[in-house]
């Protein structure tokens, strides 16, 4: 499976947090699951819990890519391909982080795990 893991999925899966659905923490643990987590999510991370809105988060924050190294997960870059796509969605959800991952999703042909249904009107394929 190739997924992209959202923002909250993200952290709730580096902290065991029950909010992350059965499903998801399987796939995310899957050895055969090929799990990639965007700079826009680092961007997130990073910004909202700087602005006190993820407290939990600060040691995430603090090294998001020794986060993403020691889950086994791979780094994704923004690409030109992504922010053009990201342009041309429906504005159905305000959201830019969201709209960027889902734009991710769309031209990389990944899976975003989240629960957030927002992804389905973006027209991303979501797995939770």
């Amino acid at each position: 499976m190739r997924l992209l893991v959202d923002t909250h999925a993200f952290i709730w899966f580096l902290s065991g947090d029950e909010k992350c659905s059965a499903r998801a923490r399987r796939a995310l643990s899957d050895a055969h699951s090929t799990v990639h987590v965007s700079a826009v999510t680092a961007m997130e991370i990073v910004t909202k819990w700087r602005l006190g809105r993820l407290p939990l988060a600060q040691s995430v924050a603090r090294d998001v890519v020794g986060a993403v190294r020691l889950a086994g997960f791979m780094p994704l870059d923004v690409t030109m391909a992504h922010a053009q796509h990201m342009g041309d969605l429906p504005m159905v959800h305000p959201d830019p982080w969201d709209r960027l991952l889902a734009a991710q999703a769309i031209v990389e042909g990944l899976q975003v795990v989240s629960n957030d249904e927002a992804f389905d009107r973006l027209g991303a394929p979501r797995y939770w």
